[in-house]
């Protein structure tokens, strides 16, 4: 387990930089996207590259924070939590594939997403190994998945917020 800890924030970040590069192009170039689908205009409605890089650092925390004491301390909890994560981030890079499958059009996140989805496949195989799969250790991972959920919320706010600030032409 101990050699695919920090490969797990390797990955968001690989991931992610094709999303803050690519997104603000993105949305420039298919602004239908906002009328056909409501809920990306509330996702996103205040998007700037300068937001989403905010809210992909206060994202890469977690990851980056939790992968270090995982590896560090070679904890049993932390492993547990790892393994909770990693299966977040292969359900995201699932997500991106599912909504470039429904756009019927690349998104930015795609390639990372097809690239990096066998590579999470294989690690949770691999640690998988290394777990014990009792009720416990299943409610840490459910609690994980629940807790980096609400962090991405919390993260699309930040996004929002900051962008909307730099939208604002009012100096606070």
């Amino acid at each position: 387990m101990q050699k695919y800890i920090l490969l797990l924030p390797i990955l968001f970040i690989f991931h992610d930089m094709e999303e803050i590069i690519g997104f603000g192009w993105f949305f420039r170039k298919n602004p239908q996207l906002f009328s056909k689908y409501p809920k990306v205009t509330k996702a996103y409605r205040d998007y700037t590259t300068e937001g989403m890089a905010l809210a992909v650092y206060e994202e890469f925390i977690p990851f980056f924070g939790i992968s270090l004491l995982a590896y560090f301390l070679e904890n049993t909890i932390l492993y547990v939590f790892w393994y909770g994560l990693l299966l977040s981030l292969t359900a995201h890079f699932v997500v991106h594939i599912g909504q470039s499958i429904l756009l019927k059009t690349y998104i930015p996140s795609l390639l990372t997403s097809l690239i990096c989805l066998p590579v999470c496949v294989q690690m949770l195989l691999k640690t998988a190994d290394d777990l014990t799969f009792d009720r416990t250790n299943i409610l840490l991972i459910v609690l994980s998945i629940i807790l980096m959920m609400l962090n991405l919320k919390f993260a699309h706010h930040l996004m929002h917020q900051f962008g909307k600030r730099l939208h604002d032409p009012t100096p606070k």
